[in-house]
């Protein structure tokens, strides 16, 4: 008999118990975009948050997206794309050091995040600046929930397995799958895991039904 399979994420499966992980309060921070070159978008929620904008204002700004899937939303939503990223946060300083340093960036994003590469871009003499347009909350649908401990888990964010742990333990005989590295880095140093080979949620339940 195959295990129960969870999902924490704001997207759902119909292979697995789908659990939104993250509750999100959207900001509104007064910004120019006039003043900038090119956008970072890591995050659907990011393109939700744009909603709340005069489109004219910023919809010509092309922007560097964090993966295939964010860029399908921006684009869908009316945006320009700049560049694609590989999928992992860390990853897109390689992508902003293909222009010139006197670029003007503007990074949008979550309260909470977990790549440092903003600031390893500066250091690099890259001119970003950032603007928080949403901050993420424990659902109260994860903080409620309680798993079985023959169960598959697939966590698709650090803040998913935060919440997780509040109120839950990873039991020994789980199977845990991550959609990414970055994600890995917060589980307890115990935990067994599986990486996704790619960082999407189709990737992880593909991985999940194998077990």
């Amino acid at each position: 008999m195959s295990k129960q399979i969870y999902l924490f994420a704001t997207s759902k499966s119909p292979h697995a118990t789908s659990v939104k992980s993250l509750e999100v309060r959207f900001l509104k921070p007064d910004i120019d975009f006039s003043q900038y070159d090119y956008l970072i978008v890591t995050s659907k929620q990011t393109v939700k948050a744009f909603e709340q904008y005069d489109k004219k204002d910023f919809i010509d700004i092309p922007a560097l997206c964090v993966s295939v899937k964010t860029a399908t939303a921006y684009e869908n939503f009316g945006g320009k794309i700049l560049a694609i990223g590989d999928g992992y946060g860390d990853n897109l300083v390689k992508n902003i050091e293909e222009f010139e340093k006197d670029t003007k960036w503007l990074y949008l994003r979550a309260e909470v995040i977990a790549s440092d590469f903003v600031q390893r871009s500066q250091k690099n003499g890259y001119d970003i600046d950032e603007e928080i347009l949403y901050v993420s909350e424990c659902s109260q649908e994860l903080l409620e929930l309680r798993v079985d401990d023959d169960s598959t888990l697939i966590f698709t964010s650090p803040s998913a397995i935060e919440c997780f742990l509040r109120n839950n333990q990873i039991h020994s005989n789980s199977k845990v799958i991550v959609i990414g590295k970055t994600t890995a880095l917060n589980l307890p140093d115990w935990v067994q895991f599986h990486v996704a080979q790619k960082t999407s949620i189709d990737s992880c339940i593909e991985l999940a039904l194998t077990f």
